[in-house]
């Protein structure tokens, strides 16, 4: 069989498949819908993700140590202790915050101002601000950080800023995980929406199908145009889906302009990207083969012509 033979039989099964569905517009709207929206779901659980870690300026990677010193350790000592703990492999910077400094901030923010002018002496220590490097901030290397800082003599108290830190990414990964659970459960769904669509599509055909094995048609060549119906189906699925997410966007983009702005941000609700479409596009025709695949193997198995 050439080439040429062969993409004119998948042409003419495709086009075949789009004039099926194009006689029918309400059943095959009403699946393109249920398909759309079961697509929908986790696309959007996806794009929450993505938006609450650019919205927060993916501070979950920010945790920082907290090394306070002891009261009787000059500023000189504390910048060569700085200088030394940037040395570690594990340490992205350190910054020394001066006890006059961390004085004069509590005075400003603390609104205790008038009554720290009656302190004779600056009661707070120096103090090492340490951030750990990206790669080094999972709770064993967090602990050995604390650890090292623990053993110098200049140190009264090491103070590891990273419970909210790791509830944040907790809750993250509750959500990576929800949206795995949503895409198999959601993926189940559309599998079985269109083997059912699939196989009604084959009952409704059965003469058909019996008299083009009758004259020697193959499984391979029967079964070819209902591929593509499930094809069409999941593509056409995913690009609704597409754009619902698209208007949930545009819909939630000012409302959440607007409570961004409130707490002093510039942030914009982001959409699908050029790889969420690829994703959603590629997943929807793969369902779409696939329960085609699976629902035309097991019916057509039991169509044979009749004597």
């Amino acid at each position: 069989m050439s080439l040429a033979v062969a993409g004119a039989w998948h042409l003419q099964a495709l086009l075949g498949s789009l004039g099926r569905l194009a006689r029918s517009p309400l059943s095959t709207t009403l699946t393109l819908l249920v398909i759309a929206l079961a697509l929908a779901l986790p696309t959007s659980l996806r794009l929450l993700v993505t938006n609450a870690q650019l919205a927060t300026g993916n501070f979950a990677n920010a945790v920082d140590v907290s090394v306070y010193l002891k009261t009787d350790v000059p500023l000189a000592k504390a910048q060569q202790l700085a200088q030394a703990a940037g040395q570690r492999a594990d340490v992205a910077a350190v910054t020394v915050i001066a006890a006059d400094k961390g004085l004069a901030d509590f005075r400003t923010y603390s609104g205790f101002g008038e009554a720290l002018q009656a302190l004779k002496e600056n009661p707070l220590p120096h103090v090492l601000h340490v951030l750990p490097r990206a790669t080094d901030s999972s709770p064993a290397a967090l602990e050995s950080l604390r650890r090292y800082f623990s053993a110098w003599p200049e140190v009264d108290l090491v103070q590891v800023d990273s419970e909210w830190v790791m509830r944040f990414n907790a809750i993250l990964e509750v959500m990576r995980r929800l949206l795995l659970i949503a895409a198999a459960l959601l993926g189940l769904g559309v599998l079985a929406v269109i083997g059912n669509t699939i196989r009604l599509e084959i009952q409704g055909r059965r003469a058909e199908i019996e008299v083009t094995k009758l004259v020697g048609g193959s499984n391979s060549f029967v079964r070819r145009p209902f591929l593509y119906t499930g094809v069409l189906y999941g593509v056409g699925g995913a690009l609704l889906a597409w754009g619902i997410v698209a208007i949930a966007v545009a819909v939630l983009g000012d409302p959440v302009a607007t409570l961004a702005r409130l707490y002093g941000s510039r942030y914009v609700l982001r959409g699908p990207s050029r790889d969420d479409i690829e994703i959603l596009l590629g997943a929807g025709a793969a369902l779409g083969w696939l329960g085609a695949w699976i629902s035309a193997a097991r019916h057509l198995r039991s169509i044979e012509p009749r004597a």
